[in-house]
């Protein structure tokens, strides 16, 4: 994930995370950010339902989803907010304003925002 956020700068990367209905991340799906944005993104919303059904064909869910903000802090925008669609989704914030990518997650659920713990590996 925070390889592919490098990657993608200057434009903000995006992509989904799945794994069992435990809740933990077993496989990250890279997804295109479609406004191709320093500043927003946005799924292939056919790229994302087929991905949501090949999770479900599995049985995975979707666990969360991720976006970097290049040049910004890791906090969802206004634009963030209003945009997430899942509440039992983790969403996840790939900072790289910095030398060192920061990453900060939260739970949004009807435009409210809650910080979560997130552990990291490789």
């Amino acid at each position: 994930m925070l390889h592919h956020c490098e990657q993608t700068k200057p434009i903000e990367a995006c992509g989904i995370l799945s794994g069992s209905r435990k809740g933990q991340c077993e496989k990250i799906w890279k997804m295109k950010n479609m406004k191709q944005s320093k500043y927003s993104f946005e799924m292939n919303q056919n790229d994302l339902e087929k991905r949501l059904r090949l999770l479900q064909k599995n049985n995975e869910v979707l666990t969360g989803i991720y976006h970097s903000h290049p040049t910004a802090a890791p906090y969802p925008s206004k634009q963030d907010i209003a945009n997430a669609h899942y509440p039992d989704a983790a969403y996840i914030i790939v900072s790289l304003a910095h030398s060192k990518p920061k990453v900060r997650c939260f739970r949004i659920n009807h435009r409210t925002m809650c910080p979560m713990k997130i552990k990291l590996w490789n």
